[in-house]
């Protein structure tokens, strides 16, 4: 069973930056395409990044230019630098395998946008 830990979420102005971390337990990380998703109150879990085992990426067009996902399989652990922070990005962020999650969710790291 993977063990997904997110980390690095905050309140942060509009305009500003925050970089995520997660750390998964487990040999097979870098085999996987993962993911960045993230849920905001009231509304359905929605992927925002995914990069491949190549380290191709794909952005929603509401992250796209402000975004950065990217993959240390090393040290079993997916990043997002996220730039241009905008309230509309609140939200709780997880991360997880692409296209389909592993069942155990992490907790999450939340993600608070406001001035």
């Amino acid at each position: 069973q993977v063990q997904l830990v997110e980390s690095g979420g905050g309140l942060v102005q509009p305009g500003g930056s925050l970089r995520l971390s997660c750390a998964a337990s487990g040999s097979v990380f870098g085999i996987y395409v993962m993911g960045w998703y993230r849920q905001a109150p009231g509304k359905q879990r929605e992927l925002v990044a995914r990069i491949d085992s190549f380290a191709t990426t794909t952005y929603a067009d509401s992250v796209k230019g402000r975004f950065t996902i990217s993959r240390d399989n090393a040290k079993n652990t997916l990043y997002l630098q996220m730039n241009s922070l905008k309230p509309e990005d609140t939200a709780i962020y997880y991360c997880n395998k692409y296209p389909t999650p592993w069942p155990s969710w992490g907790q999450g790291t939340q993600v608070t946008v406001s001035s």
